[in-house]
């Protein structure tokens, strides 16, 4: 399984998301290793055909140069932000790391785990935005539910309050 290590990094293209990314860069991935940037966009509308298609299944894993690609991601209603893309196709250069994505429609927190069973990935590393105990209570944090209910390993990596 060190082989093809399949390691997943939750991201929306936040600065928590992009500090996961970052923490999992320097200290988890190593060359060779599949790197799969796992995003859940709100449920979308059905007017277009391809979401129809893969709503239940999620995108088809779309590699980094399509991912580049403005014109692709917008079939799927995700626009990466160029420091997030900068940082992915340096990590592919020098540790010479398969990157893809796969986009999901729904509840971020089912879809996370259900990536997780799916892909299968080895472990996942997510963000947390600091919600407060009534914010998170109200709103439900989706990484303490990966933790809880993931298969695979967790990391969470935690944003200061002052880096918000």
């Amino acid at each position: 399984m060190d082989a093809e290590r399949r390691v997943g990094v939750a991201v929306d293209f936040s600065a928590c998301s992009k500090k996961a990314l970052k923490w999992a860069v320097d200290n988890v991935v190593r060359d060779g290793d599949h790197l799969i940037l796992i995003t859940v966009q709100p449920e979308a509308s059905y007017e277009h055909g391809d979401i129809q298609l893969w709503e239940v299944t999620g995108s088809p894993l779309i590699p980094l140069t399509e991912a580049s690609d403005p014109n692709v991601m917008k079939k799927y209603h995700v626009k990466p932000d160029p420091e997030t893309l900068d940082i992915l196709n340096t990590i592919a250069k020098q540790k010479q790391v398969v990157v893809l994505f796969k986009v999901y429609w729904g509840d971020a927190r089912e879809k996370i785990c259900e990536a997780i069973d799916k892909i299968p990935l080895s472990c996942l590393i997510i963000g947390n935005r600091g919600l407060g105990k009534i914010k998170r209570a109200i709103m439900g944090s989706v990484s303490n539910h990966v933790v809880n209910n993931g298969s695979c390993p967790v990391t969470v990596v935690k944003i200061a309050v002052n880096e918000h």
